[in-house]
């Protein structure tokens, strides 16, 4: 009981540190921009007036959203969870093939040097021919700057399966789809879990550089109209929904992270 208690006196005030901090950033943000008084940096004051006119209509007692947002946040979402989404399965799949394989990254290994080092948004031209402007486009942009981070832990995680386990497995003749399924996969998922977090994030960037290039809506279309117009709270009003919405997927990628490796001793205490 006594350990209890320690653990949520020690989370309480990790959060409380944390949302003092937060909160005297924003003092000083308020501060240093009305001091300033640059019409591109408006303080937070500004913006959110702007965010709540923007993304929120109808009566003060309900919260509706607005066409805008529907139109723009919820579709742009698709874009990067779904791009996401693809990348995950064929990184982790592909990355389990080769990491299994005594010789396969031997052979493939400087080929996916040389297409990483192709940063994503120059290839967003190339995709906007062979796709045209709409989803294809998006979807190709993400699905090949996301692969790589999940590919690679995973074939990372993959090798460094214990040895001993191998042997044992191999003793046992155990099949080969449950010792992959039950060992190998489990064994390799921190790293996974590593590659996955850092693909949605890249995902989210690589939605919005998209969206700059070859789309008729979504936030990143959105944010350049509101530069366009010279209605710059708007346009802080779609970075600061951005920030928001990247920190709350990596909370529930870190959430979903922390209960299927729960099993682990130091991420059960």
């Amino acid at each position: 009981m006594t350990t209890f208690r320690t653990g949520v006196s020690k989370g309480l005030s990790s959060i409380l540190r944390n949302w003092l901090l937060f909160l005297g950033f924003l003092v000083f943000w308020e501060v240093a921009t009305r001091l300033a008084a640059s019409p591109f940096f408006p303080p937070p004051t500004r913006i959110v007036a702007s965010a709540a006119q923007l993304w929120f209509t109808g009566p003060a007692s309900q919260l509706f959203l607005t066409d805008s947002v529907f139109d723009n946040v919820f579709l742009s979402l698709g874009r990067a969870i779904g791009g996401w989404a693809i990348a995950s399965v064929v990184g982790i799949v592909l990355g389990t093939a080769l990491g299994r394989s005594r010789t396969g990254m031997d052979y493939v290994g400087p080929l996916f040097a040389f297409f990483r080092a192709i940063p994503p948004p120059m290839l967003a031209p190339v995709f906007l021919l062979l796709f045209g402007i709409g989803p294809g486009m998006q979807l190709a942009t993400i699905i090949f700057g996301g692969v790589w981070p999940v590919l690679l832990n995973t074939v990372d995680g993959v090798r460094s399966v214990d040895s001993v386990k191998q042997e044992t497995a191999r003793s046992f003749r155990t099949p080969r789809a449950y010792w992959i399924g039950m060992v190998v996969l489990p064994a390799a998922a921190p790293k996974i879990f590593s590659g996955l977090r850092l693909a949605l994030s890249l995902s989210l960037i690589l939605m919005v550089v998209s969206e700059l290039v070859g789309a008729f809506n979504g936030i990143g279309y959105s944010l350049v109209a509101a530069q366009q117009l010279f209605d710059l709270p708007a346009m802080w009003s779609w970075i600061v929904l951005l920030g928001i919405l990247g920190y709350g997927l990596d909370a529930l990628l870190r959430l979903a992270e922390h209960k299927v490796l729960g099993w682990q001793p130091a991420r059960s205490k």
